[in-house]
């Protein structure tokens, strides 16, 4: 089969209705445009509003959005866990050794190289230093994120005082 040889199945492309074409069929005499006034003339621009200012002048020119139900981790690496002292890791022992903030979520990744035995604790790990944990005899275990298993509470300033 070649590029040539494709064509849409049949019933999925219909013509398009021609109005306007007199009483034979479906939109003969106004052409279902009703009768007489500024709509049933050609005179509109597309986009106009009635005088009232057009949607693509009433929307802000911004690109993008930010996204409400965004997770955001505080970010460890291997290398500074290997400079931790103790083989228990977890979020509470980053908080205390000043690693990170008290809230938020942590994430570990694979910078670095691990050379004993850690126990880690996190919210999210990445696959590199979930396999260099284990390779160093460690364990991982993830902890459930504390908005439960759906999307976290929206944030923002729009989205505030609801």
């Amino acid at each position: 089969m070649k590029v040539h040889d494709l064509k849409p199945p049949t019933g999925s492309n219909r013509d398009r209705r021609r109005v306007g074409r007199g009483i034979g069929g479906k939109g003969g005499k106004t052409a279902g445009r009703g009768t007489k006034g500024q709509g049933a003339r050609d005179t509109v621009k597309a986009g106009f509003e009635g005088g009232q200012l057009p949607l693509k002048q009433r929307i802000p020119k911004l690109k993008g959005f930010n996204n409400p139900f965004r997770v955001e981790y505080n970010v460890v690496n291997l290398d500074t866990l290997e400079g931790l002292e103790g083989d228990q890791v977890s979020p509470e022992t980053l908080r205390i050794a000043g690693l990170v903030h008290k809230h938020g979520l942590v994430k570990i990744l694979g910078r670095g190289q691990l050379s004993r035995r850690v126990n880690v604790e996190a919210h999210a790990v990445s696959k590199s230093a979930e396999q260099a944990i284990t390779a160093a005899g460690g364990t991982v275990r993830i902890l459930p994120p504390p908005f439960g298993r759906g999307r976290p509470p929206a944030k923002g300033n729009a989205l505030t005082n609801r």
